[in-house]
């Protein structure tokens, strides 16, 4: 399993993207569950451009144990700040919520885990994103975290903690920031599903992800294949193909 965006829509893995979905999704823009019930990416324009929503808040919950780093948030707010033009602010909200008791979770489990804890909902001018960090594992113990609707991303927290702030191992911050950030670029629309490519950079061979190595939004970087990189280079940032995606879908 090579990328890590899960559309919801039967379970049917496919080969390119390895994309996950289950029906149905919202298609009626009156429909509440329109801005959290549609596929990662379809709701880049809306956070990209201040056309409609002036301001944007990030709802980030998360399990006894697992709660991102002062840093991490202050690394997502500085960057969402360069990316999205949001007049009226970046606002993000944390919150402890109950432990899974599974150590290992199915995207069925994590929606359910949203479904009966997410308090966070575009309303008015402002739009909501929901980021769950988990104490448990995705199926797959090599994913460190995914995308999985247009407003709603997760972090295996468990993954994350196993696989950092070790001997030989990135820091903790550096591979929560990394994962965090890599999962928001697929809310934004990178790479191809719903931010257009202004010239052609997506890997052919794992979907939806830039074919450049050093960024952010390489394959590597939602899974336990990054490790090597992040022990010795910084947190990956956006290149200027991805960059230029953003900026031609509202961004700054």
């Amino acid at each position: 399993m090579k990328t890590k965006i899960f559309f919801f829509a039967c379970c049917l893995l496919l080969v390119a993207g390895c994309r996950k979905t289950i029906n149905p999704y919202s298609n009626n823009p009156n429909d509440p569950d329109y801005f959290y019930n549609r596929p990662a990416g379809a709701s880049a324009n809306e956070l990209l451009s201040d056309a409609r929503f002036k301001s944007v808040k990030v709802e980030i919950q998360y399990m006894a144990g697992f709660e991102p780093s002062g840093s991490s948030l202050t690394h997502l707010q500085n960057l969402l700040s360069t990316l999205i033009n949001k007049p009226a602010g970046i606002n993000i909200i944390t919150k402890e919520i109950p432990s899974a008791a599974a150590t290992q979770l199915s995207m069925n489990q994590i929606l359910d885990i949203e479904n009966n804890n997410r308090t966070a909902f575009t309303i008015g001018d402002q739009f909501a994103v929901y980021i769950l960090f988990t104490n448990g594992n995705f199926t797959d113990n090599n994913v460190l975290g995914a995308a999985y609707r247009n407003s709603s991303m997760v972090v295996f927290g468990k993954n994350i903690q196993d696989n950092s702030g070790g001997i030989g191992q990135p820091s903790r911050v550096k591979l929560e920031t990394t994962v965090m950030e890599h999962e928001f670029g697929h809310v934004l629309g990178l790479v191809d599903i719903g931010s257009a490519m202004q010239t052609n950079h997506k890997d052919a061979t794992h979907g939806n992800h830039c074919n450049n190595s050093n960024c952010l939004m390489h394959y590597t970087a939602d899974t336990r294949d990054i490790l090597g990189f992040l022990i010795t280079g910084n947190t990956p940032s956006f290149d200027a193909n991805c960059l230029a995606d953003l900026r031609a879908n509202g961004g700054k």
